[in-house]
């Protein structure tokens, strides 16, 4: 008998516990935090491709292409790591009106430009020494992990400020924050595909401009939950 009035206690306790826990009042905002940055570097995707009518010699001929622009990008003091072979293919393709078979071949790099100052002359080269497919242009920030800490501080002051707004109207104030949830999502830059074009110019030694960088945004959200006082 003891033992099932315990029990009882027990029960009525953690259910009257429970009770006044969710009776704390509080506020649930949500806030965001956007850092407008200026990128730094572009992670560019180029591939040689040839065809032809012999396998040999259609994959020859792509070899020795990439031997050369490896060789200019050498040339440019890129650092290895910062260049990679992305994918390698050798594939025949059938034309049924004909009733023939070629072959088509592709190797394809990836790039990590660090000065953008050099994208040009980079391009230009590349094209030169048998780049013939610009995949895509990535423009990107060798700071994230600094713009995203301050995107996130961001969010969280936008929160607390929405929360004071408010809780004034009522009189009331808000205390220590209770959770604080992330909502933020993976940030990914966004490919631009590009096919470079240069602008005619009566003086050939003048500078030329092919690209407009422009701002990536980094964001971030959050949710917050203030106790009000």
């Amino acid at each position: 008998m003891k033992k099932a009035i315990l029990l009882l206690s027990i029960l009525f306790l953690t259910a009257s516990y429970s009770q006044e826990i969710k009776q704390i009042p509080q506020i649930t905002v949500n806030g965001e935090g956007k850092v407008k940055v200026i990128p730094d570097q572009a992670t560019i995707v180029v591939t040689v491709e040839t065809k032809g009518n012999n396998a040999k010699d259609v994959k020859k001929e792509n070899d020795q292409k990439m031997e050369a622009v490896l060789r200019f990008i050498k040339k440019m003091n890129l650092d290895p790591a910062d260049y990679k072979t992305q994918r390698v293919s050798l594939n025949p393709q059938y034309d049924y009106e004909k009733k023939k078979h070629s072959y088509n071949a592709t190797q394809t790099l990836e790039i990590l430009l660090k000065d953008l100052s050099k994208y040009d002359e980079l391009m230009d080269g590349l094209v030169d020494e048998g780049i013939n497919r610009i995949d895509n242009v990535t423009f990107q920030s060798s700071k994230l992990a600094q713009h995203q800490s301050e995107a996130r501080k961001l969010a969280i002051e936008e929160a607390k400020m929405k929360a004071e707004d408010y809780v004034s109207v009522l009189g009331q104030k808000i205390g220590r924050a209770m959770t604080i949830s992330d909502n933020s999502q993976p940030f990914y830059p966004q490919p631009m595909y590009m096919a470079v074009k240069s602008m005619e110019m009566s003086d050939t030694k003048a500078p030329r401009e092919t690209l407009a960088v422009g701002e990536i945004n980094i964001t971030a959200n959050v949710t917050v939950s203030f106790i009000l006082e």
